[in-house]
């Protein structure tokens, strides 16, 4: 009798690595195929070996693999004509009892997202990037294509001391800047170095995230919060008592929203002159200010106590992977022994990368850019203020005037019944609380909300989802 699953077709010779668990053999092929569609490694439409083929391969009877066969089919996992073969079946999936629409949540993820954190990347200047990549390909040195040092490419490091000086106001030159993977990297070399420097605290802002706590103390770092107050960051002293360094949001804490008071800039630097300590600036998006010029870095009050980290993930991409530290000269060495002995982490980053950055930078390209999204996010957050004004006016925007989330305030204990309903009708966004530090008592109720993230076409979908789970 013909076997319904063999190949008709021809068999395409094609392997299929499947891994087969206990001792019953019809069983555990049906589990490690159902498997393979589920983590995609067998895509929907894909085409299997015929039965004789994967039984030879697997040292398995053809009727176990053509029973198999027909079992899943009869389930819904795969198909069978004559002429094509056994295939994937589209959109497979196991049968499940049926839940009414309005009782179950969104399962292909969200339709809308306003995560804090994330730039309009559909903004990404492609064509001015692509100029930069051919000019900087072209002009690169026979060197460029070799192995990389830990210091990075010098033509990056040149141009970002020009334009950190001109648009931020850091003081530095390329020997001091160190080119890294991002902000995240360069917080686990500078990790590293602090505790080989025997600092045994690195005390961090109220609010932030706690992948950088993780990673400070997963080098063994203990990370005491600093209290808030209505003028942000307060640099408590029984805090600071037992700190070696500091890491703060200077310019736009994330994400409360609000720029270091001047005092307390001022008094910063004057505790770590004084007790040697190192003040860590995460400079995350310090070039969009909206309602005046852009505060200064704090770098530029003691380019010696005062280490810059920058990136280009809020600027073009983070899908760039490119950041950059401007470093006490104390610092240079140790970090860059750090970086060259690499660990878990891969420090060695495309030249050509760094060279189109460089070439983009220098031609004015990210300039304009920058000024561009400037003016764009600008008009996002008037949108989403106006929105809020007019639709939820028991909620509030606060906050200064820049970056590309907003703090948006609630009623006292609404923030959690909130975040539940966006989840619910498709509307990624997340809670104040979210970001709290554990040794931080709670505080009031708001939302965190990335107006920059959703593409032109989606933002409107995106405002006016978030409008209607408000209250």
């Amino acid at each position: 009798m013909r076997d319904p699953w063999a190949d008709s077709g021809g068999d395409t010779g094609a392997d299929l690595y499947l891994e087969l668990r206990g001792t019953r053999l019809r069983t555990g092929l049906m589990d490690a195929l159902r498997e393979a569609v589920r983590s995609g490694r067998l895509a929907p439409g894909a085409r299997l070996p015929s039965s004789r083929t994967l039984a030879a391969d697997l040292g398995l009877a053809r009727n176990t693999v053509a029973a198999a066969y027909a079992e899943l089919a009869a389930e819904g996992w795969l198909t069978a004509r004559q002429g094509s073969g056994t295939r994937v079946a589209p959109r497979a999936e196991p049968r499940r009892a049926a839940v009414p629409a309005r009782f179950r949540p969104d399962r292909r993820g969200p339709r809308h997202s306003l995560i804090a954190g994330r730039p309009d990347v559909a903004s990404f200047p492609r064509a001015e990037w692509l100029k930069a990549s051919r000019r900087a390909l072209t002009d690169a040195p026979d060197e460029a294509f070799g192995y990389g040092g830990p210091h990075g490419r010098i033509e990056l490091r040149t141009a970002l001391a020009d334009y950190l000086a001109r648009a931020r106001g850091v003081r530095a030159d390329p020997g001091r800047i160190v080119i890294c993977s991002g902000f995240v990297h360069a917080l686990m070399l500078l990790g590293q170095v602090l505790r080989e420097r025997r600092t045994r605290a690195l005390a961090v802002e109220a609010y932030g995230l706690d992948l950088h706590l993780d990673v400070l103390t997963g080098h063994g770092l203990r990370t005491p919060a600093l209290p808030f107050d209505e003028l942000g960051t307060r640099l408590a002293p029984e805090v600071l008592s037992g700190a070696g360094a500091v890491l703060l949001t200077a310019a736009h804490q994330f994400p409360m929203g609000l720029p270091l008071h001047p005092d307390r800039r001022a008094a910063v630097v004057d505790w770590a002159r004084t007790t040697g300590g190192m003040v860590l600036e995460d400079d995350y998006d310090g070039e969009f200010r909206y309602d005046r010029q852009p505060v200064g870095a704090l770098q530029g009050l003691d380019p010696d106590r005062v280490v810059y980290l920058g990136t280009a993930s809020k600027s073009l991409a983070p899908g760039l992977r490119l950041g950059w530290m401007v470093l006490p000269q104390e610092l240079v060495d140790e970090v860059l022994r750090a970086k060259a002995l690499g660990g878990s982490v891969d420090w060695a980053l495309s030249s050509l990368d760094q060279l189109t950055l460089a070439e983009f930078i220098a031609s004015g390209a990210y300039d304009r850019h920058v000024r561009g999204m400037r003016q764009r996010y600008r008009r996002r957050r008037d949108q989403l203020v106006a929105a809020l004004a007019e639709r939820a006016p028991d909620v509030r925007v606060t906050g200064i005037e820049a970056g590309l989330h907003a703090v948006v305030e609630l009623p006292p204990g609404a923030e959690r019944s909130v975040v539940q309903a966006a989840a619910w009708q498709g509307l990624a966004v997340e809670g104040l609380s979210r970001f709290r530090h554990p040794d931080t008592p709670p505080g009031r109720d708001a939302l965190v909300v990335g107006y920059a993230g959703p593409s032109d076409s989606a933002w409107a979908g995106a405002l006016d989802a978030l409008c209607r789970v408000l209250p």
